[in-house]
């Protein structure tokens, strides 16, 4: 079959210096939004199933043909796609704009008849493929679409958490959230040996141009190395220069139940941080406020964070349909100096599962000003491990509830695994629970108590009171809390920190 793709190649030194200085040129002119509704009416009036129902033939894919160890994909634009999004090939030496042409596609029944592309539609995105699970088959392994999000996999994996290369004002009350997008991609032609796909991507947005190097190499847990140099054109009042977005709606710690046949349902069930003091945090992701809920944790220096899905048991969530089981974690790293900052967690009330409610985020403590520059490099990993940060003394569950006949008492259990934890001796170990925050000593923590329960946990328990007999856990509102497990004065445990909402 003859290919879709058709051979315009032009000599061009394709190269990171290359798309940083376009990035840099951009910065310099006032940002001329997309025109997002420059397509024919039939795209722009496709719904849901009738988008998916356009689906891409896999026999025309970039370098299908040529027994490489990747192969390429594209969009089509539609739906709520509909900004352009510009695709490139190149070499070394040359490069060559892919051109959206019908024959790439297959339009499904729902599609019982459309019009023509217009000639300024471009595709919405592409993803890459590669022998991941089977040597016979090409399997997706990234895919790049809407605005600057990407999500990757890796071996027996299924989609669900996704990262994005900036967040702008995000979580602040009363400004829009702005969405700047990667307008450009330049796909890098693989050798025969290579293992490692190249990508590089031009954004573009309001207040921030940029040029983003990534690195993508398969396995078991896919690792995407990212450089990124970002050119200020406004001030902001957040920059999230690292971000990723998940989803959560219930799990064993919520206190809101949702009437569903599954335990759990959730992409990630907590933040784990790395400090670059060594110190290790949890904080499970909670949707029980019904309000939107921020938390912040400064570091003079970060090791890495990520939205992670510890618990990996099928039982846990009891479908057979989405796997939630087998979505990623997604752990980050610095490949370079990011200086002081925080990582935020910002959490949306959510009633399903159908949307994206988790975000976290790096926020550096130097604020950009208009025509400044900043460079960042950090390596992602897309796994399946219980912690791909290597912490031992971790937290795997945390549970909580009240009893009809204690209404003003909540019980909180922390349950924690650990090779240093086995090792001691009952006695030996000291649990630490104390309140934090404006509400601390409104409350009272008593009847702490510890036990090695079945699967090799230690159960850290503990009530949760007012301090004074006359107030309720409800009208002293959020309380925050943090446990460890310790002895002496070593840190046997990661230290779990937690907003509870009564």
């Amino acid at each position: 079959m003859t290919s879709a793709f058709a051979q315009t190649w032009e000599r061009e030194d394709v190269g990171f210096a290359s798309i940083q200085s376009r990035a840099r040129d951009l910065a310099s002119k006032e940002f001329v939004q997309p025109k997002r509704d420059n397509l024919a009416s039939w795209l722009k009036e496709l719904t849901y199933d009738q988008y998916r129902d356009i689906r891409f033939n896999p026999t025309q894919a970039l370098w299908a043909t040529e027994s490489l160890p990747f192969r390429a994909m594209f969009f089509h634009p539609g739906y709520l796609f509909r900004q352009p999004v510009v695709l490139n090939e190149f070499t070394t030496s040359h490069q060559q704009k892919i051109r959206l042409t019908e024959a790439y596609f297959n339009y499904g029944p729902l599609i019982s008849s459309h019009g023509p592309l217009s000639p300024e539609a471009e595709f919405s995105g592409f993803r890459l493929h590669t022998q991941l699970n089977n040597p016979e088959i090409f399997d997706e392994l990234i895919a790049f679409q809407g605005a600057t999000y990407w999500r990757a996999l890796g071996k027996n994996q299924r989609y669900g958490i996704s990262a994005r290369g900036i967040a702008i004002n995000t979580g602040i009350e009363g400004l829009e959230e702005e969405f700047p997008y990667f307008r450009e991609y330049w796909l890098k032609k693989p050798a025969k040996e290579d293992a490692t796909a190249v990508v590089y991507a031009l954004l573009d947005g309001p207040s921030y141009s940029g040029a983003y190097q990534f690195k993508i190499s398969p396995g078991n847990a896919t690792v995407v190395d990212v450089h990124a140099v970002l050119f200020a054109r406004k001030e902001v009042q957040r920059l999230g220069l690292i971000s990723m977005s998940s989803m959560f709606w219930f799990g064993e710690n919520s206190q809101r139940r949702f009437d569903d046949f599954r335990p759990e349902v959730h992409d990630s069930d907590g933040l784990s941080i790395r400090m670059g003091t060594g110190e290790r945090i949890w904080r499970p992701i909670c949707n029980d406020s019904g309000k939107i809920e921020l938390s912040f944790f400064d570091m003079e220096q970060c090791a890495g964070f990520g939205l992670l899905q510890r618990d990996r048991r099928f039982s846990a969530y009891e479908d057979a349909e989405a796997f939630y089981h087998q979505r990623p974690s997604l752990w980050i790293e610095p490949t370079s100096s990011w200086g002081p900052g925080r990582v935020m967690l910002l959490e949306i009330p959510a009633t399903n599962e159908l949307t994206d409610n988790v975000v976290a985020l790096w926020e550096p403590a130097k604020a950009m000003m208009p025509g400044d520059m900043v460079e960042i490099s950090y390596r992602q990993h897309w796994t399946t491990e219980e912690d791909p940060s290597h912490a031992d003394g971790r937290v795997v569950a945390t549970r909580t509830g009240i009893h009809d006949w204690l209404p003003n008492q909540r019980t909180m259990v922390v349950e924690f695994v650990g090779n240093a934890l086995n090792q001691q001796s009952e006695k030996s170990i000291v649990p630490a629970v104390h309140a934090l925050g404006a509400n601390a000593e409104r409350v009272s923590i008593k009847s702490v108590t510890l036990q090695q329960i079945p699967e090799g946990r230690w159960r850290l328990a503990f009530q949760l009171s007012p301090a004074k007999p006359e107030e309720t856990l409800q009208a002293i509102g959020p309380i925050e809390l943090r446990a460890c497990l310790k002895r002496g004065d070593d840190y046997l445990t990661e230290t779990w920190v937690h907003r509870v909402n009564p």
